[in-house]
């Protein structure tokens, strides 16, 4: 997203560490097209929030189980109309923020225990984006494209603000494809089904997209965790444009894709299971909806996390 935004001759500037961020400062960012078209994205790149100063819009781009880390520096990025863009995968923190009904303001255990997300990202800043594209990053500074994907995008609260079509407009402009939602949650919910499924799946058996969808053993566990999100979905009165069946053959269609989260398997990462899998458990607790099948694959994921977590620390 923000190669494309700087391709577009938007302002940017990336917070980022390490290898990538040597490689973003030397030769820019490259990306690699679905077609195969390579082309060079520069922007200013900077090692922390300090460094960045004020900016008009702040994409939150670190995955989900990192924000706690960055969430008390982000306040060097803001001015009084500061809009922070949330792009994690899983369910966000701010779920049940401005949802009004017997949940509103309900912190997630899972995702911000301690509150120091909530205390330094003010909900008011928020707009919620729901992020498609299938990415791998092959080497540092460089990004490679398996789809372009789409970036839908919302407020809390579902009001057709200005400030999110400006935000619209903007992703529009640099060739991401965007439309303003009424009901930003109803994508979600739409997006968790897979994520809580294909995610840890493909971590643990090491398959691909198509791979897990085609083979009858996992393709049943991948619809039995579909069922039961769907189940908590429908009981916080969310209706489903899809079908479980079209969300397991868009999968396949994928093909030979590889996940985040089996990515990150293996180069050795942190996985991201508390977004993609542990909040929807929690919130099957608070909806008493009964997650049997969600429940088990949290704990061999957590478990693989865990013996990764050893293996990172012993590297």
């Amino acid at each position: 997203m923000s190669g494309r935004l700087a391709q577009a001759e938007v302002e940017v500037t990336v917070i980022d560490r390490g290898a990538h961020l040597e490689r973003l400062r030397r030769d820019g960012l490259t990306i690699v097209d679905v077609d195969g078209t390579e082309s060079v994205a520069d922007f200013t790149a900077v090692e922390g929030a300090r460094a960045a100063g004020t900016h008009d819009l702040v994409i939150l781009g670190v995955k989900a189980h990192q924000i706690e880390e960055v969430a008390p520096d982000l306040h060097h990025l803001f001015h009084e109309d500061t809009i922070v863009m949330t792009i994690q995968n899983g369910v966000p923190w701010w779920y049940f923020h401005d949802h009004g009904g017997p949940f509103d303001g309900l912190r997630l255990q899972t995702l911000d225990p301690h509150g120091i997300i909530e205390q330094h990202v003010p909900t008011r800043r928020i707009v919620g984006c729901v992020a498609y594209p299938a990415v791998t990053k092959p080497e540092p500074g460089v990004v490679r494209l398996v789809s372009r994907g789409r970036y839908p995008i919302g407020e809390l609260d579902g009001t057709n603000s200005h400030r999110v079509n400006d935000v619209s407009r903007l992703l529009e402009g640099a060739g991401l494809r965007s439309r303003v939602l009424d009901d930003l949650r109803a994508e979600i919910w739409l997006k968790a089904l897979g994520s809580a499924s294909f995610n840890p799946v493909s971590a643990l058996t090491g398959f691909t997209m198509e791979e897990m969808c085609v083979d009858p053993d996992t393709g049943l566990l991948i619809r039995h965790v579909m069922e039961e999100a769907e189940h908590i979905a429908h009981k916080l009165g969310i209706a489903l444009r899809r079908t479980i069946d079209q969300r397991i053959e868009g999968g396949r269609a994928v093909g030979a894709h590889k996940t985040s989260m089996l990515q990150d398997v293996e180069q050795g990462e942190r996985l991201e299971i508390e977004a993609l899998v542990g909040a929807v458990a929690e919130i099957g607790r608070i909806t008493d909806i009964p997650t049997p099948t969600i429940d088990a694959v949290y704990a061999l994921v957590k478990g693989l996390d865990n013996k990764l977590g050893g293996v990172a620390a012993n590297a």
